[in-house]
């Protein structure tokens, strides 16, 4: 697939320019330098053609002792490294700055690449800011006279890349399994996927809060036919509220974080194996219980628990302890660190995925309910009994299931988990949410539940 990666010095408006040409708001923007840090990817469809669109973070060159922002330097990196796998490079300048020697800079060092190169004039608001472009013409590139706030001049700009882009060869790839890493600031899920990748693909700090946006990493184990591919999307730390500074950037981070979650065919929820869950991990949790995503838990740094005299079982039931709501949820202990347990964590994420998928024959699941229900009687309500007739299921990611019942009034929560339980216990369902539905039916044949399910 072709990329087209957005660079420039901080501050010029890429992240707007990247929003406006995705679409949607993808990216962080916020009036501020060095509000994007990692490389944000996004699959787009524009004119037709498909397209990798890469925004960076700002390029600064600041030598001078203690002005240059600590993340300066893997910024430089991360953006170099775009420049590098770009069918096309687009260079975002401010037209109301003109020219700096910053501007210079970037523009050289893109020219050395050897990529293609345009120059997006932007913050060109109004006609009689066109001419304040001019001046970029001498470093002989095309310029495009663009407003990414207003939208002024995109389309020039839309209809270059996509008609610069190499031929689009019909694909034959799957659609990748997007899986989101999330957790608490500082847990590891950046030096996780860096881990995964065995490259510095996004930037890892001691620093909590380093990763501000949800960042997309393409991810492709094996060749050809067999091959899995995926997108691993590295979200922002989920700060608890008392954590929150309440600025835009904070504010936004929260929102893409938790889109990704929406988003996701997988969920990882990143814990610290040397703290074990707590709150905030559990409020998470939360969110990927209320959003019905599959999920696996990664306890993260098992590293700094070896030897310690806890094994990864006591630590399992520990946990299970803690967040009974999450008992369907594999753990993998690992260390990003290490290595430990690494490659562990995509077999759990493809099981995950797989159970989610599960098709349950109507046949089997009757079976499994009746037996459940033989062996333990319902409670009686109002000297009334719940009946179970019938079971179906009618939808995956998440799973869900129909039961026809006599009086859905008459179900119990402790219930209705033991027969989940009884179900799960059939079909594995590792790691996927199951919903489970009552519908009030008389008894009636099989057949006539069959029709019924037809025609609603």
């Amino acid at each position: 697939m072709a990329t087209v990666s957005i660079v420039g010095r901080p501050n010029v408006g890429k992240s707007a320019l990247f929003n406006r040409i995705a679409r949607e708001r993808i990216a962080i923007v916020f009036d501020q330098p060095g509000v994007t840090r990692d490389r944000v990817a996004r699959e787009v469809t524009v004119l037709g053609k498909r397209f990798m669109l890469v925004d960076t973070g700002g390029i600064a060159f600041d030598r001078t002792p203690g002005s240059e922002d600590p993340f300066a330097e893997e910024t430089r990196a991360q953006a170099a490294l775009a420049v590098g796998d770009s069918d096309l490079c687009v260079v975002v300048v401010d037209v109301k700055s003109g020219i700096t020697p910053l501007d210079e800079e970037v523009l050289k060092r893109v020219r050395e690449s050897g990529c293609p190169t345009v120059i997006a004039a932007n913050k060109c608001d109004r006609p009689e800011d066109d001419e304040k472009s001019d001046e970029f013409a001498r470093f002989g590139m095309k310029v495009f006279n663009v407003s990414a706030e207003h939208g002024r001049g995109m389309q020039s700009l839309v209809e270059h890349i996509v008609g610069a882009l190499p031929p689009q060869e019909e694909s034959t790839i799957a659609k990748p399994l997007r899986v989101a890493i999330v957790g608490r600031p500082n847990a590891g899920k950046s030096s996780y996927i860096n881990r995964l990748l065995n490259a510095e693909r996004v930037i890892v700090s001691d620093i909590p809060g380093t990763t501000r946006d949800a960042v997309d990493v393409p991810f492709t184990i094996g060749e050809g036919p067999t091959a899995r591919h995926y997108t691993l999307v590295d979200t922002a730390g989920m700060k608890s509220h008392t954590q929150m500074s309440k600025t835009s950037v904070d504010n936004f981070s929260l929102f893409r974080s938790e889109k990704a979650i929406e988003e996701a065919d997988v969920v990882l929820l990143t814990m610290e194996s040397e703290i074990g869950p707590t709150r905030q991990d559990m409020r998470i949790a939360g969110k990927i219980i209320d959003a019905q995503k599959a999920c696996a838990v990664l306890m993260n740094k098992w590293d700094l628990v070896v030897g310690k005299g806890m094994t990864e079982k006591e630590a399992t039931d520990a946990i299970r302890k803690m967040m009974p709501f999450l008992t369907f949820a594999p753990i993998v202990f690992c260390s990003a660190k290490s290595g430990y347990n690494i490659r562990r964590t995509v077999d759990a994420i493809d099981a995950v995925a797989s159970s989610v998928k599960t098709q349950m024959p109507t046949g089997v699941l009757n079976r499994t309910i009746e037996v459940a229900t033989k062996k333990t009687l319902a409670p009686m309500r109002n000297g009334r009994r719940l009946k179970v007739y019938y079971g179906l299921q009618v939808g995956t990611a998440p799973l869900t299931i129909r039961l026809f019942v006599n009086d859905p009034k008459l179900v119990t929560p402790a219930y209705k988990s033991y027969i989940e339980k009884a179900i799960r216990a059939r079909f594995g369902l590792e790691g996927a949410p199951l919903r489970i539905f009552m519908k009030a039916r008389s008894r009636k044949s099989v057949s006539e539940f069959r029709n019924d399910f037809k025609e609603s």
